[in-house]
């Protein structure tokens, strides 16, 4: 057996993918309680701010950015007391904030815009996308998590936002992320994808699932495969991962070897699922639309692996 650590690149897949770019120092191990007030005192700070999935950005000759100084943000009614502080870039504290914004008040140079729409269409770099995704997940945890599961009372939030503490019972939570299978199950020369029933006309993709307590990633892919179309899978490979932002999941990408080829699928999740020939998938990557089939775009995990798969011998 081979020692195949060596043998990888040294661009590992992931970064390549949204949401994937991030470079802030997290400074994970000197978190503290006073990290956002200190952070937020700082003139060198820059504060993303949130609303309904939807990022706020300045523009100015054609370019976006998402980083706003204090007294920039004041305007747009940033909400302070529920602040993470996100790390240290190169230039200072970056935080996120929930704002009480209306989109369609804002001035002719601000944006509100969803953060698909960010990503598909490139509005802001790598690290910033990678920002927002630490960013989102983060707020969106704190909006969904105000209160003790222990206890039920209100908790408070600690070290920045990466923890919540009750008063009550002295209970600690900590962020969630969601872990989430997602993976193109092949053969030599075809690869199954598959459509749900909310994907836009003509897309297929990849299949994916949440990954169940107790449950290894292999296995994952294995029962999601099966239970989705019918398909047995053999041996596993991982290939990336992908923070998203929908609301705390982190998409872990593999391929699946399949061990037989009848599709069987009782239509509950997929719409349609079906073997597609790599010169197919090639085709479709090029930009022919003459079958009426698309795959996600370059921002989605799904692509690369798809594109990983096509483009190999």
């Amino acid at each position: 057996m081979t020692f195949a650590l060596f043998d990888a690149p040294e661009r590992e897949p992931s970064q390549a993918i949204g949401f994937s770019g991030n470079i802030i120092d997290r400074q994970s191990e000197k978190r503290s309680e006073d990290d956002v007030p200190s952070a937020l005192a700082d003139p060198s700070a820059r504060l993303l701010l949130i609303r309904n999935g939807r990022l706020l950005l300045k523009q100015n000759d054609g370019a976006f950015d998402a980083e706003f100084r204090l007294d920039e943000a004041e305007a747009f009614q940033p909400l302070i007391a529920d602040a993470v502080l996100l790390g240290r870039s190169g230039n200072g504290p970056v935080l996120a904030l929930p704002a009480e914004f209306d989109p369609e008040t804002l001035p002719e140079t601000v944006k509100a815009i969803d953060f698909r729409s960010v990503a598909v269409q490139g509005l802001i770099d790598a690290p910033g996308l990678g920002a927002l995704a630490q960013g989102a997940a983060l707020l969106a945890w704190h909006a969904s998590h105000g209160f003790c599961s222990k206890c039920g009372h209100r908790s408070e939030m600690r070290a920045g936002g990466y923890r919540r503490a009750c008063p009550n019972c002295n209970a600690e939570h900590f962020p969630r992320t969601d872990p989430v299978a997602i993976m193109l199950c092949v053969t030599r020369e075809h690869c199954l994808m598959g459509r749900g029933p909310h994907f836009l006309p003509g897309m297929y993709s990849a299949l994916a699932g949440f990954i169940e307590p107790g449950e290894t990633i292999e296995a994952a892919v294995r029962r999601e495969t099966f239970e989705e179309a019918g398909i047995r899978v053999g041996r596993v490979a991982y290939h990336a991962s992908q923070p998203w932002p929908f609301p705390y999941s982190l998409m872990i990408g593999c391929f699946a070897e399949a061990l037989n080829e009848d599709i069987g699928f009782d239509g509950a999740e997929l719409e349609d699922c079906r073997w597609f020939p790599r010169a197919e998938v090639r085709a479709i990557l090029a930009g022919d639309t003459s079958a009426g089939v698309f795959v996600p775009p370059k921002t989605a995990i799904a692509h690369h692996l798809i594109r990983a798969w096509a483009e190999s011998d």
